[in-house]
């Protein structure tokens, strides 16, 4: 009877019950991605992005940059159609590092399956990469990758949600810049690299010709070698089509505030979305009216020519050889500006070839100068990418610090992340920590902080890396690697300044802002310690800087004065030079 009214009471009061641990029903939240035999008949080897947008404007696969959107990234090996790629809670992600990070609330998602090509190398290793197809590695814009179309979803990373994403389009081909009057295209197939790669592969240029090179095929003119990102565009970003009505580039809105006595207007940092952009960051002046220089009477005649020489890892080579990427510092000096000098009437004297670009290119254009002292005849680079490694990104000594994201000794009690990119007011941007994580998501497309480039290759064929991209810590044997290899181009200099310094002397100029957006001026303060103090000979060059607030890519002049200084070194240099002849 006891027992009874017990029970009975236990019913009642539900606070008396006893009560057994509540079993939580697993939340699961994925995102099934595959693709039907329409879009590929063949299995498929590379790697899966999702990307997750608030806007919706654009495709969010044309809206990826370092702050967003978020990217998740997954490999497959042999995807076949109708087989379902995942990318779930554990998928690793960048900004946010999961799908559980991810807010409440409505985006536009989309899907992309970055297609991989198998290389059989030449020393022995077989690896998977993407095979650029002259988009300049950029999986998002690639020929021959599938995409999923854009659909609209309510995410809440709580509840228990499936999303499915079919891969039903193939990126179209690159449709290539008509040659002009002006403007020339080449493309030809590196034997050094193929033979390197086992596959075949290509180097590229776009050359700009000199007012009245057709109707004067007796004069042969002097050369401007440009490098950068992959663009296709001419050099300078030179274009027969007016400006748009109402436009002003800062070169014109500084001349306006100069007639007014106002303060210099500086130019904006941006990336230019035009089609025959050539890839440079600050609008100096639009390429209308560099046409307009260009084709002016009084005007240097010269060959500008921008590289294309694109890796499996990477957009550019750096023009060096690399243990990963292959000799293509030997391909583009024996192959490519051979082929240039052949078929355009290029003054084939080291005095005449002069070179210049911005931040990779402009790591390039003094590499160039550096390694080929004889060949060339003067350097004009802006916001080298770190020519120290003592002065690394984030300002990392690589040859004393042990961890790339932290400052400070490692039992310091305070300790500060290091950050690698910032806006041109001071503002941080992005840290090493982030950057590398970005570098995870991408694969073999990694675009981190470290150059794969330079690095010795690993025991299954692929880069080692200077630093570990989850933990920072850098690998000394790496560093030491990258420094026999005589990458550290301030460290290269001074060891070896006996021997080459007097083949260098007035051939190298520095262009810099003191607020770099990558911290480059760091490392360019010490490559000017190192010169100005040289002796015996002294390197009789330039650093120039900008101050203040200058950020990347700054240069005091606009591209057609940057010709006009080029020219006036050249003609410096030249023995018995006619002028009258060169500007016809």
């Amino acid at each position: 009877m006891k027992m009874a009214i017990r029970m009975f009471f236990y019913f009642l009061i539900p606070g008396l019950w006893p009560l057994h641990p509540k079993q939580e029903v697993p939340r699961e939240t994925h995102f099934e991605i595959s693709f039907p035999a329409s879009a590929s008949p063949s299995p498929i080897t590379g790697r899966v992005f999702l990307i997750l947008s608030r806007k919706g404007e654009t495709e969010p696969r044309l809206q990826l940059d370092f702050d967003g959107p978020q990217l998740f990234g997954t490999d497959v090996h042999g995807m076949r159609p109708g087989q379902t790629a995942l990318i779930k809670d554990t998928t690793q992600g960048f900004p946010l590092q999961s799908l559980k990070e991810i807010p409440p609330g409505d985006y536009y998602v989309q899907a992309i399956l970055n297609v991989y090509t198998e290389f059989h190398r030449a020393d022995g290793h077989t690896v998977w990469a993407h095979m650029d197809q002259w988009e300049g590695q950029d999986f998002a814009r690639s020929p021959g990758n599938l995409i999923s179309e854009v659909q609209k979803i309510h995410f809440d990373a709580k509840g228990d949600s499936k999303f499915t994403l079919r891969l039903t389009n193939a990126i179209p081909p690159i449709q290539m810049p008509a040659d002009t009057e002006w403007v020339k295209h080449i493309k030809l197939q590196s034997q050094l690299l193929t033979q390197f790669w086992g596959h075949p592969m290509y180097l590229g240029a776009t050359v700009l010709l000199p007012k009245g090179y057709d109707t004067h095929p007796n004069i042969h003119c002097p050369v401007i070698y440009l490098q950068g990102h992959f663009a296709l565009g001419a050099p300078f970003s030179f274009t027969t089509k007016p400006d748009k009505p109402g436009y002003k580039s800062w070169a014109r809105l500084r001349e306006e505030a100069r007639a007014k006595h106002l303060n210099i207007v500086e130019p904006p940092e941006f990336q230019s979305d035009d089609e025959e952009d050539d890839g440079s960051m600050a609008d100096l002046e639009s390429g209308y009216e560099f046409f307009q220089a260009w084709n002016s009477e009084n005007f240097p005649r010269m060959i500008a020519v921008t590289f294309q020489h694109p890796t499996p890892y990477f957009d550019d080579s750096y023009a060096i050889n690399s243990a990963n990427a292959g000799p293509y510092g030997d391909a583009i000096t024996n192959e490519l500006i051979p082929y240039i000098e052949d078929h355009f009437r290029v003054l084939r004297q080291p005095y005449a070839r002069v070179l210049t670009g911005g931040s990779t290119g402009g790591w390039g254009a003094l590499a160039l100068q550096v390694y080929h002292p004889d060949f060339f005849g003067g350097t004009w680079s802006i916001s080298p990418d770190p020519v120290d490694f003592r002065r690394y990104y984030g300002g990392v000594n690589l040859y004393q610090d042990h961890n790339a994201f932290m400052t400070g000794a490692d039992d310091a009690w305070l300790r500060s992340e290091r950050y690698c990119c910032r806006f041109s007011d001071g503002q941080v941007r992005l840290s090493n920590r982030q950057m590398s994580q970005r570098g995870v998501i991408l694969g073999t497309q990694d675009m981190g902080i470290e150059w794969l480039n330079y690095t010795p290759v690993a025991s299954d064929g692929y880069p080692r890396r200077v630093w570990n991209l989850q933990t920072g810590e850098n690998d000394q044997e790496v560093v030491e690697y990258m420094r026999a290899h005589d990458y550290d181009l301030r460290d290269y200099l001074e060891r070896n300044w006996s021997k080459i310094g007097s083949r260098l002397v007035g051939k190298i100029h520095v262009i810099c802002g003191d607020s770099d957006g990558v911290y480059s001026n760091l490392a360019v303060y010490s490559l000017e310690d190192f010169l100005e103090n040289t002796k015996e000979p002294y390197y009789a060059g330039s650093f120039t800087y900008g101050r203040p607030l200058k950020g990347h890519q700054w240069q005091p002049w606009t591209n057609a004065d940057l010709v006009r200084i080029m020219a006036k070194t050249i003609a410096s240099h030249a023995p018995g030079f006619d002028s009258s002849a060169w500007n016809y």
